[in-house]
């Protein structure tokens, strides 16, 4: 399978109203919610790590690691390729 693994991360409604602004700007919209889609994930600790990917401006890889506590987290899903989480 050559299609890159991500994984949609759903928080609790209460986590997202007490991480407020700074989180806005890497959620996304889909029929089951907001969520963060991440190319690594790490819940091994008291921390929930995720490891977003995007781009710079030249196009450059860029990483970006969030951490929040395991508690806000309330779904992970794995996903193949680069679709929207849900259903049409």
């Amino acid at each position: 399978m050559t299609d890159s693994m991500n994984y949609a991360v759903f928080l609790f409604p209460q986590a997202l109203e007490a991480l407020g602004e700074p989180v806005k700007p890497y959620l996304r919209e889909a029929p089951g919610g907001p969520h963060i889609v991440c190319a690594e994930i790490d819940a091994s600790g008291p921390l929930f790590g995720m490891t977003l990917v995007g781009k710079g401006p030249a196009g450059e890889r860029l990483e970006l690691e969030l951490m929040v506590p395991v508690s806000m987290v309330r779904l992970v899903m794995s996903m193949h390729g680069e679709h929207e989480v849900g259903f049409v």
